[in-house]
């Protein structure tokens, strides 16, 4: 468990290496001309000032060091500024700041066992750095390799769209924040167990496979001819149910079944036809 700790200032600390220093030369100096005890003292006086500056640490804004003492974790430091610290401690250099992770670009197959390319985009950053220091070996692969593993189980839970499965509730192309949210604590549970926190998830490309994507547009232009042919069907036959109620209700003409049949015909005809249609004058009737 991380453990956080507030190490001492280290200005009063760099003042005595500083003193420690000018001492040491001092006696070095005066020891080549009087006596080897000057020259002793300066050696431990360099020694001493040594000995403390390895224990003057800096850290920078949202960064920060995990110590260790022979082996054993220590604590962690998150302030920012020069500390001291036990000079056999040793350190370890831990960024705190936002990344982003670009994922390459994934062939996966979706729920319907359809090939699709699916990248994402993944904002993250250390939040426990005992879990990210000593609960895995590299915790940038980690957070690489597991949020791959986690964008190919999402790829296969959900299908592309409803063109094959009508009642999903939820696809990849149109669940937007919902299958940004599913993205994001899916990543959240695999990679807690390194201490890193997911800020953002986002799908930043979808697509059909190379290989299908032909088909799927001509499927999908398809469907959309099919649905526009059907709103035309209903919206004709409404407006032909409608003139004949009018005539009849206002005595214009009296029709019977076939001059009807003929009528719809030709009302069908004129609505639902992709040109406008070319008007045929009748100068006969309709039995001749």
């Amino acid at each position: 468990m991380e453990k956080i700790l507030k190490p001492m200032s280290g200005y009063l600390t760099l003042v005595i290496c500083l003193g420690l220093f000018i001492a040491a030369v001092y006696f070095f100096i005066s020891g080549v001309d009087q006596s080897i005890t000057y020259v002793v003292l300066a050696m431990l006086c360099f020694l001493t000032s040594c000995f403390f500056l390895k224990g003057l640490m800096i850290i920078q804004p949202n960064h920060s060091r995990v110590l260790n003492f022979f082996g054993k974790y220590v604590g962690t430091v998150k302030d920012n500024g020069l500390f001291f610290i036990n000079p056999l401690y040793s350190s370890q250099k831990m960024s705190l700041r936002s990344e982003n992770l670009q994922g390459q670009t994934l062939k996966v197959n979706d729920k319907m066992g359809n090939p699709i390319e699916i990248a994402v985009v993944i904002v993250w950053k250390v939040g426990d750095t005992y879990k990210a220091a000593f609960d895995v070996e590299r915790y940038s692969d980690f957070v690489k390799m597991q949020s791959e593993a986690a964008v190919r189980h999402l790829a296969m839970s959900f299908p592309y769209d409803n063109l094959e499965d009508d009642h999903a509730p939820i696809t990849l192309r149109e669940g937007g924040d919902k299958i940004n949210s599913i993205l994001e604590q899916e990543l959240t549970d695999r990679l807690s167990k390194a201490g890193i926190i997911i800020q953002e998830a986002r799908i930043s490309h979808l697509a059909y496979a190379s290989e299908i994507a032909g088909a799927m547009l001509q499927r999908q232009q398809a469907t959309a001819i099919v649905a526009a042919r059907t709103k035309i069907v209903e919206g004709a036959v409404g407006m032909v149910d409608l003139a004949l109620k009018k005539l009849s209700a206002e005595n214009i003409v009296e029709l019977d079944d076939e001059r009807k049949a003929a009528m719809v015909s030709n009302l069908m005809v004129v609505l639902c036809g992709e040109k406008a249609a070319t008007p045929v004058l009748n100068a006969g009737t309709l039995y001749n």
